[in-house]
């Protein structure tokens, strides 16, 4: 078969499309035949390189996609032979007291598919059978390769760890990304109202038409998003406000919350360390709420709203995995609107 890989970290041309050995399942696994895939931020960041994570290689990369059952090992009953599915790529051996109370996010050994074990960017993958949800026939690859990470991590993120609520207002920064345009969609079903920054008035006007109700466009404004706010909301600021941005935008974040407001962050695309006013952390009583993808209901939940149309990933384009390069040049140049999807060469051919 043939795979997105790298044999080592370094700029976008280090990454090939090339043959690489046919996957087979271990006890418990399941092969898919891909029929689409997904990219994340979190794709570039491993290709980059992370810190403390050490990858066998070559490596293949991709933490979303959604396929057709090929092969199942031994003990799987989940799934069988022909099944429509999609990956949720949070991974745990389960035996510790988090998982063990349902909740395998805050596991000590919580891990994901692409970053820290092999990747689903190829024409077959194997992954646990557990995490594998069946997807509808009405249901197109692209919507389900494009779905599971970034609305899971945005439900857990607004509804799960945020208790979003109707009636509050939210701030989402980035709403032309994966996770940005989730968490204004997620916002807006959960009856708030929807403050969304982006690049473009291009983007801003495809945030509006996801639900959000106002924009600012930081790169043309000459005031911070932070002032359009206290202006906007009559100096109060926003009961809420999701940062997946990280240093260039925290302190803004904080500036941007009501008293008692809390800051939601599921990222860090600009770097891992902010610098925290804790002045205004405390005297304003606001509150910092980290969240990391979801658990498998919560996944459930939301994907249950993907699936009968309520919710809607917006792809901005879908090329052939040899093109992979172009597909993470548009991540990393924040070209479009919601995610990039690749799909086997085979699978377009075909």
């Amino acid at each position: 078969m043939k795979a997105v890989q790298f044999a080592a970290h370094g700029d976008r041309d280090v990454l090939e499309y090339a043959s690489f050995p046919d996957p087979a399942p271990g006890p418990g696994e399941a092969v898919i035949d891909v029929k689409a895939a997904a990219l994340n931020h979190l794709d570039v960041h491993t290709r980059r390189g992370h810190p403390g994570v050490d990858l066998a290689f070559p490596h293949v990369p991709g933490s979303d996609a959604a396929g057709v059952v090929d092969e199942v090992g031994e003990g799987v009953t989940r799934v069988e032979p022909g099944d429509r599915v999609a990956v949720l790529a949070g991974l745990a051996d389960g035996d510790d007291e988090f998982s063990r109370h349902g909740d395998p996010t805050l596991a000590p050994d919580y891990r994901l598919l692409g970053e820290h074990t092999r990747g689903v960017h190829a024409e077959y993958a194997t992954v646990p059978a557990a995490n594998l949800v069946h997807v509808p026939a009405h249901v197109d690859w692209e919507t389900a390769a494009a779905a599971p990470l970034v609305f899971g991590t945005a439900w857990r993120l607004l509804i799960v760890r945020g208790d979003v609520t109707a009636g509050e207002s939210v701030l989402v920064l980035g709403a032309s990304g994966g996770v940005g345009h989730a968490a204004v969609q997620i916002a807006d079903y959960a009856g708030a109202e929807v403050y969304a920054t982006a690049s473009s008035d291009e983007k801003l006007r495809a945030a509006e038409e996801l639900g959000a109700d106002h924009g600012f466009d930081y790169e043309h404004e000459p005031e911070s998003f932070a002032r359009w706010i206290y202006r906007q909301t009559d100096g109060r600021g926003v009961d809420a406000v999701v940062d997946h941005v990280g240093p260039v935008t925290w302190a803004d974040s904080l500036k941007s919350l009501r008293n008692g407001g809390r800051l939601l962050t599921c990222g860090a695309t600009t770097g891992a360390r902010a610098e925290t006013n804790l002045n205004r952390l405390f005297i304003n009583q606001l509150e910092v709420v980290g969240s990391t993808m979801a658990t498998p209901g919560e996944f459930d939940d939301v994907l249950s709203l993907v699936w009968d149309g309520t919710l809607t990933p917006r792809i901005r384009e879908t090329l052939p995995m040899s093109e992979i390069v172009r597909g993470h040049e548009l991540l990393e140049n924040r070209e479009g609107f919601g995610k990039v999807v690749v799909m086997p060469d085979s699978e377009l051919r075909a």
